[in-house]
């Protein structure tokens, strides 16, 4: 028996309405759950790219992916490890102004997790990390324990394929190639 892992399910489709609720659906019949959530338009002009994260045996996310692939709407679906991606979060933390300058070191823990200010006012303090889900979290349990955090968000993974071109364009140029051999 396999044991789960991380898998990035990439998708890819026309932005249409109730889409996103067909699909997890179809994560929620399998008893999978998805650790993050990420859709936005992709490099193809009208086609959107949702990436999805959640830890699944491999034949389980075999029998998923088929079954979004399967459906009417969807362009192409397909999952990866880790390995196979360049992946980003991106993490915002608001902090108290007042215990965020009290603490020492404030400008090497900036540096040392490469994060951002984006606002500081009387009141707070709002930093921007991207990276990795294990840097981002590294950040806030340091920040927690030295000045507690107000409020914290974390978006979905964000994935591109370490590969030259996406199983999408592949398929998109096979299409064309065949239509333009049987006018």
């Amino acid at each position: 028996m396999d044991k789960k892992q991380l898998y990035t399910v990439i998708i890819f489709s026309e932005n249409i309405v109730g889409l996103l609720n067909q699909v997890t659906i179809i994560f929620t019949r399998r008893q999978l759950n998805i650790e993050t959530l990420s859709v936005s338009p992709s490099a193809i002009r009208g086609i959107h790219k949702f990436t999805i994260t959640t830890f699944a045996e491999r034949d389980m996310i075999d029998k998923v992916v088929k079954q979004i692939d399967k459906r009417v709407d969807i362009l192409k679906a397909y999952y990866n490890t880790d390995e196979d991606l360049v992946h980003q979060e991106i993490a915002l933390y608001k902090l108290s102004s007042e215990r965020f300058l009290r603490l020492q070191g404030v400008e090497e823990l900036i540096r040392r997790y490469n994060a951002r200010v984006l606002e500081m006012n009387e009141d707070c303090i709002v930093l921007e990390k991207s990276g990795h889900y294990e840097e981002t979290q590294a950040l806030f349990l340091e920040l927690s324990r030295s000045t507690g955090v107000l409020q914290f968000i974390r978006s979905g993974r964000i994935a591109i394929t370490k590969s030259k071109v996406e199983p999408l364009s592949d398929m998109l140029a096979a299409m064309e190639k065949k239509i333009n051999e049987n006018p």
